[in-house]
């Protein structure tokens, strides 16, 4: 990757306040540089939106002072979700969003004023199209998001329309939750390349389980469903922080090893939690839906409801984002006796399971350390393990996971021989430069 690409991407990652994009949406942006129209096939609340702006923001020029990109949609909603992740990304490019039951007199001073992308549905863009208020010349990308429900939604006159404006010259992005047969011929190419992740909706075995407590032993409830796995890997998932800090508060006091992970901490905390929880130095996270997103950990066993979310795409994109690629997931939902059963879940699906002590923690075989070295000082992974190996006597089995920052990085090590690396290397030489080397708390 490009060093301007890869801070676009550092960039782009950190105002979501995710590490790194999922495995759907690497593939995806890695074929959108090969291949001037793609195809995305993934399931519904499975990322498809980060996929395609990372790859449009590319595109654009900060420069231009006209309609760079086209973004369709199905539905009014959508297109509302899309305009508030664009302007959450903070890039200074500009966005008009155009919508049946909106103000078509807002709409079109605001496409006068030639935002860089405009969002819409169908109808209305046809309107625009139709009244001479969207220009089309120079329109570079056009996305073609949930391409199969504009489609199942009647609105194929509506995108003849709109393409009949275009020049034919721009790039397509289209996504789809199902497979898609021939395209319309309205369409500019045929048989574009298909990046396909659909087989995720088939492998998704995720099994909910539900336990039942009073509403002032619910942290409590949770421990002892937590202390059962024994290892595996779980994530616990709250709607709101104070819950988060509340358990994590028990959890230290019973000395349960654990990460927490919420939009009120700081971004480099966030960054070294989800490193020790990626690294298997921890194997409990606790948090909000900040983790549901874009979270590429594929080993999850056990997703944890501690509180249900209000809708239930909010309770598939948890469940999705993480256990969906593993065998044998386990889901639980935690429900006080003054609770009520979410209403998008069949209650007489669930089993209910009943745990009735807490098992003691095992103490975590590993430990992260922290070295002030990292990309910008051109260190890599084979340059961290021998140092460990070669000045610090550890043995290769004994280094795990290895994570590098632009100035520091973390590399999970046994904690029976953390103790000693850091009295070995600390403040030695890696690659001419001396380092810090410490346990991370």
């Amino acid at each position: 990757m490009e060093e301007g690409t890869q801070g676009l991407e550092q960039q782009f990652l950190s105002s979501l306040e995710i590490s790194e994009f999922n495995d759907m949406q690497r593939a995806f942006i890695d074929a959108t540089e090969k291949h001037p129209n793609t195809m995305l096939l993934a399931p519904t609340g499975s990322g498809k939106t980060l996929a395609f702006l990372f790859p449009l923001f590319k595109l654009l020029d900060p420069t231009s002072r006209s309609i760079q990109a086209l973004i369709i949609v199905p539905s009014r909603e959508l297109a509302i979700q899309i305009e508030q992740v664009f302007k959450s990304l903070k890039t200074g490019f500009r966005v008009s969003t155009c919508y049946g039951g909106h103000s078509m007199k807002l709409e079109k001073n605001s496409l006068g004023e030639f935002p860089d992308v405009v969002i819409g549905t169908p109808g209305r863009l046809s309107d625009h199209v139709n009244q001479g208020s969207l220009e089309t010349a120079t329109i570079q990308l056009v996305v073609l998001d949930e391409f199969d429900k504009s489609l199942q939604f009647g609105f194929h006159d509506q995108l003849r329309d709109i393409f009949r404006k275009l020049t034919g010259k721009q790039k397509h992005f289209l996504t789809s939750a199902t497979k898609m047969g021939r395209l319309p011929e309205f369409i500019p190419f045929d048989n574009p390349p298909v990046v396909d992740f659909l087989f995720q909706n088939k492998e998704s075995k995720l099994e909910l389980k539900l336990v039942t407590t009073s509403s002032k032993e619910k942290v409590q409830g949770l421990m002892r469903l937590i202390s059962h796995f024994q290892g595996e890997a779980c994530i616990v998932f709250c709607n709101h922080r104070e819950a988060v800090d509340r358990i994590s508060l028990l959890l230290n006091d019973h000395r349960y090893e654990h990460a927490v992970l919420h939009g009120g901490m700081e971004q480099l905390d966030r960054e070294k939690n989800l490193i020790k929880f990626r690294s298997g130095v921890v194997n409990l996270l606790i948090a909000t839906d900040l983790a549901s997103r874009g979270l590429d950990i594929p080993e999850i066993k056990h997703i944890v409801h501690y509180q249900f979310p209000p809708k239930e795409d909010a309770f598939t994109h948890r469940n999705g984002r993480t256990a969906r690629m593993h065998a044998s997931g386990q889901g639980y939902l935690v429900l006080a006796n003054d609770e009520a059963f979410p209403e998008y879940l069949d209650e007489k699906s669930v089993e209910e399971i009943t745990i009735e002590e807490t098992i003691a923690s095992e103490p975590s075989e590993f430990s992260l350390l922290y070295l002030s070295a990292g990309k910008k000082d051109k260190i890599s992974k084979g340059d961290i393990a021998g140092f460990l190996i070669k000045n610090g006597g550890a043995a290769s089995s004994d280094i795990g996971l290895i994570t590098i920052m632009d100035f520091s990085s973390y590399v999970a090590v046994r904690s029976t021989i953390a103790s000693n690396l850091v009295y070995k290397l600390n403040g030695e030489k890696l690659k001419k430069a001396k380092v810090k080397v410490a346990e991370a708390n």
